[in-house]
């Protein structure tokens, strides 16, 4: 599956969301960063709820923030599909997770570069997905980390193992030539490769329907 990134989008906001709307993306990916848990800032809840207003595609959220609860009491409110949190960020995870959950909404956890797979062991049966950054968070168009291919065939052989239901997404200088790289991830994040160019003709490409 495709999932969007609209942070690259940098002019012409509502239009073009508009436009990627009437594509084929399976999701828009929500980059929401607070200058605190990574250095950038993107947007307010008030401003992606006017940025998103009556679009149909799924809205998969990933929050770059220190203060979990408070952003995804503001994020439930855009009614996504998936909410994703950094295990970096806090300490109770299973409180967020359960408390995603309960509002009805499916719950993710992320992981950095650095943290390895062990590091979320414990949670893996409670998640319904595991992004699993192949760049360091904070901005877009970096080059994939290529170590990240091990991460996720981990995570792949651990949930077949163990007959888990998590999704396995991964965000970070993923275009038509890394892609082969993550062939055991179910959600594949894509920024810059479709937003600096031809939507309809880069989600195509990629989707392999052209």
């Amino acid at each position: 599956m495709l999932s969007v990134s609209i942070l690259g989008i940098k002019e012409k906001i509502r239009k073009n969301i508009k436009k990627l709307d009437k594509l084929n993306a399976d999701y828009f990916h929500i980059d929401i960063m607070d200058g605190i848990f990574v250095e950038n800032t993107t947007w307010k809840y008030k401003e992606i709820s006017k940025i998103l207003k009556h679009t149909k595609t799924r809205k998969d959220v990933h929050l770059m923030v220190k203060d979990v609860r408070k952003y995804i009491d503001e994020f439930i409110k855009l009614k996504p599909e998936i909410i994703t949190f950094h295990f970096e960020a806090i300490k109770n995870h299973l409180e967020m997770i359960d408390y995603i959950k309960k509002n009805k909404i499916k719950a993710g956890i992320s992981i950095k570069p650095n943290t390895k797979v062990e590091e979320i062991n414990n949670l893996l049966q409670y998640v319904d997905l595991v992004l699993v950054m192949s760049v360091e968070p904070g901005k877009g168009g970096q080059k994939f980390i290529e170590n990240s291919t091990n991460k996720i065939n981990e995570l792949y052989d651990i949930k077949n193992k163990n007959n888990y239901n998590y999704l396995i997404e991964v965000d970070g200088g993923i275009n038509n030539e890394t892609k082969e790289k993550v062939s055991n991830a179910d959600i594949l994040v894509v920024g810059s490769y479709i937003t600096n160019n031809d939507y309809e003709e880069k989600i195509n490409e990629f989707k392999g329907l052209k």
